[in-house]
Parts: structure tokens; sequence; C-alpha cells
């Protein structure tokens, strides 16, 4: 599978493209299994941060992100740090991606963070508009592209992705994360969303500054995802002055 410039067109233009399912059936068999083994504590991999799915849909009453397994369960909304898997930063590392982050960023590139994004059966949490930017990020460059990976079918039922195409045009919107009502009545009108349901394995190149939100899953089948927000490797926490994990060009991270 190759980046093409069609692929790049369509990117520029609308803030997404989808570039098909890189994963086949034994390679994306292998991701989910790793990534329960890690929520069942069957793996421990230091320097995870966990956080549990909320008992409830809304998004600020979540339980908050932090180091460490918080038990052997299926039900995690969310975990980052995933570099520290040589299974995940091998991915991470793909040809294909290392292609996208050359033409969208150079060739020194760092992460902000790899992390696995789960609704689970017949829960899950509401995820309110917002763009991947901002001061909370604490970043001194705003990560630029991210790949997002399938590891279930994303539908309508089971929370998909919801986008605004073109919205990444804006730029950045709201440097608090989530946009204001008013901000969104301009930027994102009813009728203006479009859902991106993914099959298994299938990747998805978003920008930073688009638009996306999600809901609940109403199913029985999990939805899983990786998502991997790939940036400039020059770019720096603004609060301690460190460098991200780097993943393509010098200094880059090799799987173990």
């Amino acid at each position: 599978m190759e980046y093409t410039d069609q692929h790049r067109s369509h990117y520029e233009e609308h803030g997404y493209v989808r570039l098909g399912r890189l994963l086949e059936a034994a390679d994306l068999a292998e991701l989910q299994q790793r990534i329960d083994a890690i929520m069942l504590g069957e793996i421990d991999c230091p320097g995870l941060d966990f956080q549990l799915d909320g008992d409830e849909a809304e998004y600020a009453k979540m339980p908050e992100v932090s180091p460490g397994h918080k038990g052997a369960t299926l039900a995690y909304r969310k975990i980052m740090g995933l570099e520290c898997d040589p299974l995940f930063l091998e991915y991470m590392q793909h040809p294909l991606f290392r292609q996208i982050t050359r033409r969208h960023i150079g060739a020194d590139v760092s992460i902000f963070r790899a992390m696995f994004m789960n609704k689970p059966a017949d829960r899950g949490t509401i995820l309110p508009w917002h763009q991947d930017v901002g001061v909370g990020w604490g970043v001194g460059h705003n990560p630029t592209v991210t790949v997002w990976t399938a590891l279930d079918p994303a539908t309508i039922d089971n929370g998909c992705m919801q986008i605004v195409p073109g919205s990444h045009k804006r730029g950045v919107i709201c440097e608090g994360h989530f946009p204001s009502q008013e901000q969104l009545a301009e930027c994102a009108p009813p009728g203006s969303e479009m859902d991106l349901e993914a099959d298994p394995g299938e990747v998805i190149l978003l920008n930073n500054l688009l638009l996306h939100r999600s809901g609940v899953n109403s199913t029985a089948q999990s939805r899983r995802a990786f998502s991997v927000a790939y940036m400039d490797g020059a770019a720096r926490s603004v609060r301690t002055g460190e460098l991200f994990p780097m993943i393509f060009g010098a200094g880059a991270l090799v799987p173990a």
C-alpha cells in the first residue's frame, strides 16, 4: 500500500482520507489479542496510563487517566503510552506511516501519544465535538496528523467517529479543546457531520484540526481502535521542555 497524490489531495481538502485495510487477519488478531492481554493484566507493560470507562455516558464524569493497571477487565476506555509495547511500536513504524509522515512532517518525527481507544459492549462515553490540538496538550508544536486504525467494526450503532469534513481549514477553533456552542453553531451546524464507519484493520488519516466526536455503544460488540498522533520531532513539552518519543529519524525508538 502506498500514500498516493490522490490520498494527499483528499486529505488536504477534507481533513481525512481512508487508506484502506492495512492489517491482514493474522496481524489484526495479534494486535487485538495483545491489547486484551494488556487490559486483563496478562502482559505487564511499564509506562502505560489507564482509564476505565465510566458508569455513565457523560464525558465529565469519567474516571481520570492515571499510571498503572486498574484491574483485569475489558472495560477500559483508554490506554496511553503504547509505544512502550514492542508490537504496537512496530506497527506505528509501518513503512506506510513513514511515507505519510515524511510528506506531511519531515524526516524526524515524534508522537504526542500512542493510544488505545475503546467503547466496551453496551456502554461507552459520549465524546463531545473537539479538535486534537490546543493549550491543554502542552506541546510547542501542535500535532499534525493522526493515524487511526479500527481494531473492531466501527458502526453508527457502536459509536463510530463523526467528523465535519473541511473543518480543519478553520485552524484552531478553541485553544481549550472543546468549542463553545456558539463556535459549534458556526463550525459544525446540524447536517454538516459525517459518520466515519470503518472495517476492522482499516486505517484512516485524520488532520488534528478536524472536528470530531463519538457516541455510546449500544451493541454487544466492542469498538476498539488504535490512534497515533504524529508531529515534528523538534516538538517539546511546554511544561518540562523535554522532547517526545521519536518514531522516525534520529534517535527513533527500536522495538525490543
